[in-house]
């Protein structure tokens, strides 16, 4: 075995460099020498690193294929909800739907109806939140201040054709709360997220509409009936 080759580099480098310098060219000049004597500069890129800062090569021509349970990016509807159409799960609207009062369920000093919303069209729909409602008197006035919504976690009701949902109406019994009443001639209830309401013809006799307790409140739609 012949005598150990010097990389000149090396030689010339120890020499001439000062302390640190030489140091870090001292290392360059023992790897440069380790690998055949390269040392033009070029850094070698360690195995596994190539390449990291650029998205992986698709597999196909296709869009990537979700998890099960997950959404894939991209995939939600963009389109404007006032011109999309009622296709099977899209929001009730009021022309789809009949508003009628359930049967009254008594309680300790109140009084407790559900509103009732049918699907009356040809799809399936959904309700969410909560309805508007207004007493009205013969001429369309209305009687008393908006119901207050009850402190209530909406869900989304998913009305298939002649299936309904109900809100709870509610107040305290007049006779007790001492409160100012009116008779209304109708109950106009607007279904969740839109404008036009049905009109309801009432017939419960008074309602609280100022003064102690005149408070009336209402719930979210729920599936049924409420009966």
């Amino acid at each position: 075995m012949g005598p150990a080759r010097v990389c000149p580099s090396l030689h010339r480098a120890t020499h001439r460099a000062t302390p640190l310098v030489g140091a870090v060219a001292l290392l360059s000049l023992l790897t440069a020498c380790g690998n055949g004597g390269d040392t033009t500069g070029a850094v070698s890129t360690p195995p596994g690193t190539a390449g990291r800062t650029t998205a992986p090569a698709a597999t196909g021509t296709g869009s990537p294929t979700p998890e099960p349970g997950t959404t894939s990016p991209g995939a939600a509807d963009t389109a404007s909800p006032a011109t999309q159409s009622a296709g099977p799960g899209s929001r009730c609207h009021t022309s789809e739907l009949r508003a009628a009062i359930g049967r009254p369920s008594p309680g300790a000093g109140q009084r407790n109806f559900p509103i009732v919303l049918t699907n009356t069209g040809g799809h399936t729909c959904t309700l969410h939140g909560y309805p508007g409602a207004a007493f009205v008197d013969a001429s369309g006035k209305q009687l008393g201040p908006d119901p207050k919504r009850t402190p209530d976690t909406p869900m989304t009701v998913t009305l298939t054709p002649g299936s309904s949902a109900w809100a709870g109406l509610t107040f305290a019994s007049p006779e007790i709360s001492g409160a100012r009443t009116a008779v209304p001639a109708a109950l106009l209830v607007t279904p969740p997220d839109e404008r036009d309401p049905l009109k309801v013809a009432w017939t419960a006799g008074e309602v609280p509409v100022a003064g102690n307790e005149s408070s009336v409140f209402v719930t979210i739609v729920q599936p049924g009936t409420g009966g």
